[in-house]
């Protein structure tokens, strides 16, 4: 990881580190988020609330409030736990379209002590928008986060 990413990280952890409130934390860590990274237009959370994703903190246009586990990028990531970089939403089978104008999206998810927390959730107006460095960053910083909630 480049040393911009791991300034990008210490900068979370400050803002994080004193602060014992989550959504506290997740409103800081989205709102950096979005000063630190170009041509996107939403990012944000979803946390997980029985077998669904429900909206958290976030930057961006109004968004989806709930989201089933198994549905679009953001559910299909929390359900098998894994990373999705998506370079084109429009070829993803269900996508869930909150705003029209995203075409590419990374969904990281968020897991503490074997438990599902949530998802972060990026959205870009720009195909193919996230690169594998990018995905890397962004899983140091959901994890830096995970620590402190």
């Amino acid at each position: 990881m480049n040393s911009v990413n791991i300034t990008r990280i210490q900068v979370l952890e400050s803002l994080i580190k004193d602060e014992s409130n989550q959504i506290a934390n997740l409103a800081n860590a989205s709102a950096w988020l979005n000063e630190c990274l170009d041509t996107i237009n939403w990012v944000g959370f979803y946390l997980t609330d029985d077998n669904e994703l429900v909206l958290g903190p976030f930057q961006g246009k109004t968004a989806c409030v709930r989201i089933t586990m198994g549905k679009g990028v953001c559910g299909t990531a929390a359900q098998k736990r894994e990373i999705l970089r998506v370079p084109d939403v429009h070829e993803f089978p269900g996508h869930i379209a909150c705003d029209a104008a995203s075409r590419s999206e990374i969904v990281i998810p968020l897991i503490k002590d074997g438990e599902l927390l949530g998802v972060l959730d990026i959205d870009s107006p720009v195909c193919d928008r996230f690169s594998e460095d990018d995905q890397q960053f962004l899983e140091a910083y959901a994890e830096t986060l995970v620590a402190y909630l």
